[in-house]
């Protein structure tokens, strides 16, 4: 059974988005569909928010 985390970011328990490591992404509102996102594409993803986030 995969293991889903919640974002921090997210301002409670009803409203946030999970991630699925080597899974994808979701809604906690939606949990029975997810987008998947490769584990490459996830560390890109991170690396471009990191990078803007020191803008």
């Amino acid at each position: 059974m995969p293991v889903w985390r919640k974002s921090s970011y997210s301002p409670d328990a009803s409203d946030c988005v999970e991630v699925g490591r080597g899974i994808g992404i979701r809604d906690s509102k939606a949990p029975s569909t997810h987008l998947p996102v490769s584990g490459e594409a996830w560390s890109a993803f991170l690396r471009d928010v990191t990078r803007a986030t020191r803008l």
